[in-house]
């Protein structure tokens, strides 16, 4: 796919600029969801069956997911690329934002707000982290819960 321009925002855009892409995103960093169904069934804004299968295939032509080959039977499984690990950081700006200037709900705000006050040291921790388990890269020494456990016992203390 061409871009229209050159411009590295009009490019990035083009890729994840909907809201659709952003929130499969969202799903697969931080609630390790990497299969089709989990994606739908988890989705707590209600993606459409046919929306999911049209941003899963944009996102893995784009390269920022790959799509392991599923035997008859089996299930097909995402992964993030080393491209899609580097969406967290615009992930974490956005949420950020919507922090500061948009109305929500505190049970959904919680793990947003451990990585804000956590900082962009946690964030690159994170990153880490789904190197590890998306790209197979060699865990770091064991330095107490990784980020995605810190985040999930934000989650569910805000619940």
């Amino acid at each position: 796919m061409e871009p229209r321009s050159g411009c590295p925002i009009n490019t990035a855009v083009e890729v994840l600029g909907d809201r659709w892409s952003m929130l499969v995103l969202r799903d697969v960093i931080f609630g390790d969801r990497r299969y089709f169904r989990e994606l739908l069934t988890g989705s707590i804004e209600g993606i459409a069956s046919n929306i999911l299968a049209d941003r899963l295939k944009r996102l893995v032509d784009a390269g920022i997911l790959t799509r392991d080959p599923a035997a008859r039977g089996q299930r097909a499984r995402y992964s993030l690329t080393e491209p899609g690990i580097r969406t967290l950081p615009v992930l974490y700006a956005l949420g950020n934002w919507g922090l500061d200037w948009r109305p929500g709900s505190d049970e959904l705000r919680t793990r947003q707000q451990l990585m804000r006050d956590a900082g962009p040291e946690f964030v690159e921790e994170l990153m880490d982290e789904l190197r590890v388990l998306h790209l197979g890269a060699a865990p770091k020494p064991d330095a107490g819960p990784t980020p995605s456990e810190r985040l999930n016992a934000a989650f569910a203390a805000g619940r």
